[in-house]
């Protein structure tokens, strides 16, 4: 994969091996969350990827969070500093189910 180097890039790429799973992550404050633009310019720019891709926004606190809530992309993931081992799941019934 080739990849532009114009300021299209998420602002961390995590790579998970067992899964296949390409993560990428915006920061909030930065330039804000995964929003619906976000998320199709990340789809085009890594529409060559053999890994599944996994959009996150990631946000310092829950009041940043409840900030751009509304901004949010289905189809996407949140994650909050002052909840570290959780997720909010933007996307459906992907990951409806018992604990």
């Amino acid at each position: 994969m080739i990849l532009d180097d114009h300021g299209k890039m998420p602002d961390v790429i995590l790579y998970d091996e067992e899964q296949s799973w390409l993560f990428l992550i915006e920061s909030v404050t930065s330039h804000g969350p995964v929003d619906s633009k976000r998320y199709l310019e990340l789809n085009e720019l890594f529409k060559d990827a053999q890994a599944a891709l996994v959009f996150v926004s990631a946000f310092p606190s829950w009041s940043v969070f409840a900030r751009f809530a509304p901004d949010i992309a289905w189809e996407t993931e949140a994650w909050i500093a002052e909840a570290p081992s959780h997720l909010i799941h933007f996307n459906g019934d992907k990951f409806l189910g018992s604990h």
